[in-house]
């Protein structure tokens, strides 16, 4: 690779010191992106995609920490493995969040019932169950109800309309009974909605 560069103009201290620890630094920015978004994908029983993403996780891996090996007494290497390992989290975890692939939980409490939002869930076609319960100041209305990610946005809007200071958890659902997986099946899938993500 090296010789490669020096044919173009580039000399070996600035190999050395500046496109050695760049490509380092790029290789390990992919490599944790793909890590992050892999464990995404077993968190959500993807077995087709995730083994695919570790493949190449790996692979890049192994080429970034050979590379670490034949410039070991090059300090300049080390910072670009952790600058690149610290970016990729960031990188990979952004990338996340704009697939928003999935489905979560989320659960709602209110001191009193939400009609505008129960009519909004009907309307959607979201799967919902509303009980009365007990909490620290008296009776609640306790509302859960499984949605794809996508929607997530949207949903916790509707709700900050109906009652601004509901409390709320959300939290990822790795899998759904068998009847409702065609109902809820994540649409678009992985590969449209990362080509429209790389289209915006």
């Amino acid at each position: 690779m090296q010789e490669f560069f020096e044919s173009i103009g580039i000399n070996a201290p600035v190999f050395d010191y500046l496109v050695m620890p760049l490509l380092i630094f790029l290789a390990r920015v992919v490599d944790v992106s793909i890590n992050t978004l892999r464990i995404m994908f077993v968190l959500n029983g993807k077995k087709t995609i995730a083994p695919i993403l570790g493949f190449f996780e790996a692979l890049i891996w192994l080429l970034a920490i050979g590379q670490i090996f034949q410039n070991i007494s090059n300090p300049m290497s080390y910072i670009a493995y952790a600058g690149g390992f610290a970016m990729g989290n960031y990188v990979g975890m952004v990338i996340e969040e704009q697939l928003a692939l999935g489905r979560v939980l989320v659960r709602v409490i209110t001191p009193e019932p939400l009609p505008e939002l129960v009519e909004y869930m009907k309307e959607k076609g979201y799967r919902f169950t509303s009980v009365g319960a007990e909490g620290r100041y008296g009776k609640v209305i306790l509302m859960f109800t499984v949605i794809k990610r996508e929607m997530l946005k949207s949903f916790i809007s509707k709700l900050k309309e109906s009652h601004e200071k509901a409390f709320y958890t959300i939290e990822s659902v790795k899998r759904i009974s068998e009847d409702d997986l065609n109902l809820m099946e994540d649409k678009p899938r992985f590969a449209s909605r990362l080509k429209s993500m790389i289209r915006k």
